[in-house]
């Protein structure tokens, strides 16, 4: 059994989770500090890719990458290097998929964030990047965890996108996606079972770690309270106005 497309499809996809982790939690974090109607705005533009078509999006790349455009043809003739049909192809392709859901995860994780918490800080004379990263990732690691192992899996998955902007080469851009079916298209079954079974083993587990990941966050959640009786003091909340 040739095992490229496995190598070839977890390489893409752990290059694609890094890119779309950094882009992400940038855009989610920026996005963030707007007004209303432009962060509705963008927020529409960033999350598209996830409703869209995977063959649109493809298609949509090739448009912009393929050696007949203007980009494609500037790339290639002033540094040699073809943006389609090779493995490298398949990166843009998931990039652009898989981004709308660490993007739509960690705007979710920055938006729950206890503004109080960052605001503490400020006042002990702690940069806006100091709380970032000592205080606000911290607090919001869990989501944003979540968020890229989707991600990944998203990534890991891909075929309608890759196949366009990439191909299919045995041994050369053959991902699992591409593999099962061309497996299927050639009447060869039992192979693409076997591939089918490899791709949810990998996905399962994935899940599994999201899965994981929720239990254990609405634990700590739990923990803080109970029936209205708080830990730290011991003491009851006094009944608000009725």
């Amino acid at each position: 059994m040739d095992w490229y497309p496995l190598v070839n499809s977890l390489r893409i996809a752990a290059i694609s989770t890094v890119i779309v982790f950094f882009l992400g939690i940038a855009c989610a974090h920026w996005l963030s500090r707007l007004p209303g109607l432009v962060k509705a705005a963008l927020d529409v533009i960033l999350t598209l890719p996830l409703v869209l078509p995977p063959t649109v999006v493809g298609w949509l790349l090739l448009l912009l990458l393929s050696p007949k455009r203007p980009l494609g043809s500037w790339v290639q003739g002033a540094f040699g290097v073809r943006l389609v049909m090779t493995w490298q192809s398949a990166i843009f392709a998931t990039v652009v998929v898989a981004f709308p859901l660490m993007y739509r995860t960690a705007r979710g994780a920055f938006e729950s964030f206890d503004q109080d918490l960052a605001n503490a800080g400020r006042t002990l004379g702690r940069s806006d990047t100091w709380v970032f990263w000592r205080v606000q990732m911290p607090c919001c690691k869990r989501g944003i965890i979540a968020g890229a192992v989707l991600a990944f899996a998203r990534a890991l998955g891909e075929y309608g996108a890759t196949s366009m902007v990439a191909g299919y080469t045995p041994g050369r851009t053959a991902t699992i996606s591409t593999t099962v079916y061309q497996l299927w298209r050639t009447g060869d079954d039992p192979g693409a079972m076997r591939w089918v079974l490899v791709n949810l083993a990998i996905s399962a587990v994935f899940l599994l770690a999201i899965s994981l990941l929720e239990h254990r966050r609405e634990r700590r959640g739990g923990r803080g309270t109970l029936g209205g009786h708080s830990k730290k003091t011991g003491k009851i909340p006094a009944p608000g106005p009725i």
